[in-house]
């Protein structure tokens, strides 16, 4: 009874840390998200403002329906966007793209917390320090600069790596319920599915991490083969985690007759690669050399926790906390899971046509250093880690003590020196905006003086924002989603490129930026060119009246 008693006790204190952790990572993502959005900041990223807009066009559409979610990005954020951009000011203001990211913050906090604990408990020696360890490895990820930033905003990141964590939480309860009934190993690991299957909609990261949890669940199904009800649980779960991406590859095959169309198709990273490499040069840094590709992400995980020459300690506390996942292998062997970020992004980089360029290396230019986010699970967790081992390593509680602030004054320290120089992410997203908002700006001012119920044609995967921040529908604009894509190499009856061939008949204004589809395709005959915006560092805007347009202005 008393220890009963003990137990219950012990899980309440479990459950008010939690929810105390809850409450200030939530506190966390509202004041920030304030702050930006007060600031106007939380639509600086390109993306984030696509992300938004292919949600809206769903049902916001000349052509509604689930075709509008493309097939490069994977179609789960959009679809968790979605209810909350039915609002016309979540969707003009890109609140409707925040909320899921800054709920996703808030699980992430807790998921590491979570695993930090429930790992260290398991271990008798160092079950004494998993309080403090948990804490530390919350406060790591919580209140790093970059994720407060992006989880402000309508990027995948925070999405993603929820999911991630929450994957190898369940998946370690799994583990340590293999010697019990199926019943407490079902509870486990049927969660762990279905966060995997939600990683795997939501970034293609996913698609390694479920492999590789794949195969294990399969060795191990293998190793007790005997257990009838093992397998069956075994075979649930590969059907779970393969369904997910099994859909996407069906849904491209159907829509574009190609199961890979978003790996090379023509908006993927290695069509958009090929169409901007310059002969005689590489790609990009990394590009068929997966040393150096490693290199560019761990650089950019560095940057993404301190600046300077602060971030080469987070690489070895990071190598620390390997090494020690790795001495206790049955017990912390699980936590290696974290490194499947650097094996993807290895990939990625040197084979996939992904780039990543960094402000301190060639080419000096700022693009998806974000992506070294990924990295942040194991660099929370390790610290974790370390605070766990220095109980065992030093014997007397003032040294203990003092490795402990040691620890926690290297995280501060660091996410100081980051406040000071700006959130790299932040700085990414403006110095790639901060023309292209301009631009869009200057079109969108232009289309407000426009009769209110006015149809337009333009290309909006480039610069969709300038009908965001004017208002305007998206259902009033024909665009390159309006169209049959399984119709190659186009589709002579739809609305699009019956548009482009007679736009006076079909829209008041047409909106061509240089080099786009609309300025290539678009028959000029019947239009008056009405205004040309230009703004250094992107392509001149052209507005055309088309004749009913002109008629109706007489």
């Amino acid at each position: 009874m008393t220890q009963l008693s003990f137990r219950e006790e012990t899980a309440g204190f479990a459950k008010r840390e939690t929810l105390f952790l809850a409450w200030l990572a939530a506190l966390v993502s509202l004041f920030s998200f304030l702050y930006y959005f007060q600031h106007g900041q939380i639509l600086f990223y390109g993306d984030a403002v696509a992300h938004i807009n292919i949600a809206r066009r769903v049902f916001d559409s000349q052509t509604p329906g689930l075709l509008q979610l493309g097939t490069v990005w994977l179609p789960l954020p959009h679809l968790l966007m979605l209810p909350f951009l039915l609002s016309d000011w979540m969707w003009q203001t890109g609140i409707g793209g925040s909320i899921p990211s800054m709920i996703a913050y808030v699980f992430g906090a807790i998921g590491i917390f979570r695993l930090t604990r429930d790992v260290l408990e398991s271990d008798a020696r160092t079950k004494p320090a998993a309080g403090v360890g948990a804490w530390l490895a919350a406060f790591v990820y919580a209140a790093n600069p970059n994720l407060i930033y992006l989880q402000a905003t309508a990027m995948t990141e925070a999405l993603y790596l929820a999911f991630f964590i929450w994957a190898v939480v369940y998946f370690f309860e799994f583990v340590l319920t293999l010697q019990k009934d199926a019943p407490e190993r079902n509870r486990a690991l049927f969660p762990c599915a279905g966060c995997l299957a939600c990683a795997e909609l939501t970034r293609y990261d996913g698609w390694l991490l479920a492999t590789a949890l794949g195969l294990i669940v399969a060795l191990l199904s293998l190793q007790r083969w005997h257990d009838r009800t093992f397998r069956r649980m075994a075979l649930k779960f590969l059907l779970v985690i393969a369904a997910a991406p099994l859909m996407w590859l069906a849904y491209n095959t159907a829509v574009y007759g190609n199961p890979l169309e978003f790996a090379n198709g023509p908006y993927s990273a290695k069509a958009i690669e090929q169409r901007t490499a310059k002969p005689g040069y590489p790609a990009h840094p990394g590009a068929g050399n997966l040393s150096d590709a490693a290199t560019f992400f761990l650089k950019s995980a560095e940057l993404d926790m301190a600046s300077g020459n602060w971030g080469r300690i987070w690489i070895v506390v990071a190598l620390a906390g390997v090494v020690l996942a790795t001495i206790e292998i049955r017990r912390k062997g699980v936590l290696l899971l974290l490194v499947v970020p650097l094996v993807f992004y290895t990939l990625s980089i040197a084979y996939g046509g992904v780039p990543i360029f960094l402000p301190v290396w060639w080419p000096f230019s700022w693009y998806n250093l974000r992506y070294g986010l990924q990295l942040l699970p194991l660099f929370a967790v390790s610290v974790g880690l370390i605070a766990s081992a220095i109980p065992e390593l030093t014997g007397r509680w003032p040294t203990r003590k003092l490795g402990m602030a040691v620890l926690a004054l290297l995280v501060v320290l660091s996410y100081f020196s980051v406040w000071k120089a700006k959130p790299r992410c932040f700085e990414e997203a403006w110095v790639n905006s901060r023309t292209k908002l301009a631009l869009e700006s200057a079109v969108a001012h232009s289309i407000a003086a426009f009769p209110e119920r006015s149809v337009y044609l333009m290309y909006l995967g480039d610069h969709v924002g300038a009908f965001q921040q004017s208002g305007v529908p998206l259902r009033q604009v024909i665009d390159e989603g309006n169209h049959r894509p399984w119709k190659r190499p186009s589709d002579a009856e739809g609305l699009w490129e019956r548009a482009l061939a007679d736009p006076a008949q079909y829209v008041d204004y047409v909106i061509a930026f240089q080099g786009d589809a609309v300025d290539q395709q678009v028959a000029r005959g019947r239009l008056t060119l009405l205004t040309e915006i230009h703004t250094k560092g992107q392509p001149a805007a052209r507005i055309y009246a088309a004749r009913a347009a002109l008629n109706q202005s007489r």
